[in-house]
């Protein structure tokens, strides 16, 4: 009897649409955020790493950092002043709870500021959004009425309220 052959299971070979084959590795998101910022690398992962629970620095000095938060792989360099981040690109953070909205929002805008919605800039110039699963049903609501009060509550707010939603919508 012979032996089965063994899988490779990190690379996959791919056909591009030119019809060149690729080396893929099945365990990395085939798309991974480059930030450019405009600091020492090691203080914005010591920053986040304090932030996120599930954070993991795979590399770090001064001028390049990998590291991921909650699962989604980030490389980084510190590119200069001429690289800014803005609202054209946030990263939105899914929460269940209120305690996660205030954990995230407190953490990430002390230094940095509030925006609208939900949203807010952190010390290092990163827009994020902190958004609770049920503001995305709410304003997803196949009810008008409730998707338009719950859309309505939301533009008043800066920081998330849950219990402002689900008030909105009664």
């Amino acid at each position: 009897m012979v032996a089965p052959k063994k899988k490779n299971k990190t690379i996959a070979k791919k056909k591009s649409p030119n019809n060149k084959v690729t080396s893929v590795s099945k365990n990395s998101n085939p798309i991974t955020p480059f930030l450019m910022f405009n600091t020492n690398l090691e203080e914005v992962t010591k920053f986040y790493a304090s932030v996120f629970k599930q954070c993991k620095i795979i590399s770090v000095n001064p001028m390049q950092a990998e590291f991921e938060l909650n699962g989604q792989r980030f490389s980084a360099y510190n590119g200069g002043p001429e690289f800014k981040f803005s609202w054209g690109v946030s990263f939105m953070i899914h929460v269940e709870t209120q305690k996660e909205v205030d954990h995230y929002w407190n953490a990430l805008s002390a230094g940095g500021k509030e925006l609208m919605c939900g949203w807010l800039e952190d010390k290092f110039g990163m827009v994020w959004q902190i958004t609770p699963n049920l503001l995305l049903e709410l304003i997803s609501h196949k009810d008008p009425i409730k998707r338009e009060k719950a859309t309505q509550a939301m533009l008043k707010m800066r920081k998330i309220e849950i219990n402002v939603l689900k008030e909105a919508i009664k």
